[in-house]
């Protein structure tokens, strides 16, 4: 029987085989045909415009397709650029902002160098600047060696205030734009003197000077550093800048006038300072003033004598700062 099946396979392949060979054979004869080729080119015409359109439409389809890859290509390019971008400007900006600190640092560092007075540098870690108080906090103290009253300067030998409050690691300082603030300062044209005040918005008041004085529109104004007899001295060293003239009102029947100051610094934009811890000014200690000569057996002075002075012995010396 298994015979007989392969027989009948091997027939019906056959069969199949020369069915095949005789279309082909009738295909060719018939491709040879010019009435077959003329409807060949016929169906070809009619359905060239369907291929034309489908051959665009895959075109199209790669041409979106590629378009679609390129864009994300190009945003992902973007992005990285963006982020680049950002990155190289955060560090353009912090060199920028080193730059400036460098620049106000080393301004400082030459005015130290060639200063006459002991210094401590400070940097102002806090401010209050409101309408009635201009106060900054440093970030130096009593364990640096500052004290009630030290005098604060800036860059160019400004004079910025004094030390109001001492702490162990921080100070408390009082500007000279601050409303409670008074400075004897001394035009530098004539040394003519008046009591420099600080305003509400930062303009400084420079009033007292004699009205016989010309004062000139950005003359410049320093401390006049006074020193009286008997230890009495000017809380503030002398020379250092307060600021410029900028205005000057005058009353022809008064005998003083009075200049408006802009100051030397923004003070409200402070950032490094020197503390001087050399100079103490105002009142000698007590025991160290002057004293009027007492007149013996219980006389007076008379009225065109001048009391005398006489200095109290000396106390002993005191402990250096640290």
């Amino acid at each position: 029987m298994s015979g007989y099946f392969r027989g009948r396979v091997a027939r019906r392949r056959g069969i199949a085989w020369l069915v095949l060979v005789a279309i082909s054979a009738a295909l060719m004869a018939m491709s040879s045909n010019p009435a077959v080729r003329e409807l060949q080119r016929g169906i070809g015409f009619a359905f060239r415009p369907i291929q034309s359109a489908i051959d665009g439409l895959g075109r199209d389809l790669s041409s979106i397709a590629g378009a679609v890859a390129e864009i994300d290509a190009l945003r992902t390019t973007n992005d990285a650029l963006r982020i680049e971008n950002e990155r190289l400007r955060t560090e353009n900006l912090q060199a920028d902002e080193l730059r400036r600190q460098n620049e106000l640092l080393t301004a400082l560092l030459q005015l130290r160098r060639g200063f006459e007075h002991e210094t401590i540098a400070a940097t102002v870690i806090a401010r209050e600047s409101s309408e009635f108080r201009r106060l900054v906090t440093l970030d130096v103290g009593s364990d640096d060696g500052v004290e009630v009253g030290d005098v604060v300067v800036a860059a160019g030998a400004a004079v910025a205030g004094r030390v109001v409050e001492v702490g162990a690691t921080f100070a408390h300082v009082l500007l000279i734009t601050d409303t409670g603030s008074t400075v004897i300062g001394q035009l530098v044209g004539s040394a003519a003197t008046g009591e420099v005040v600080g305003q509400l918005g930062g303009v400084l008041v420079m009033d007292n000077i004699d009205a016989t004085v010309g004062v000139a529109l950005g003359e410049e104004v320093v401390t006049a550093g006074i020193e009286l007899a008997g230890g009495i001295r000017s809380p503030f060293p002398k020379g250092l800048v307060i600021g410029l003239v900028v205005d000057v009102a005058r009353d022809a029947n008064e005998v003083v006038q009075t200049a408006f100051l802009q100051p030397a610094l923004d003070l409200d934009r402070l950032e490094f300072v020197l503390v001087i811890t050399d100079y103490t000014g105002g009142l000698p200690p007590p025991g160290e003033g002057p004293t009027l000569c007492q007149p013996t057996d219980g006389g007076t002075l008379p009225d065109t004598e001048q009391p005398c002075v006489t200095p109290s012995p000396p106390l002993p010396t005191p402990t250096a700062r640290r």
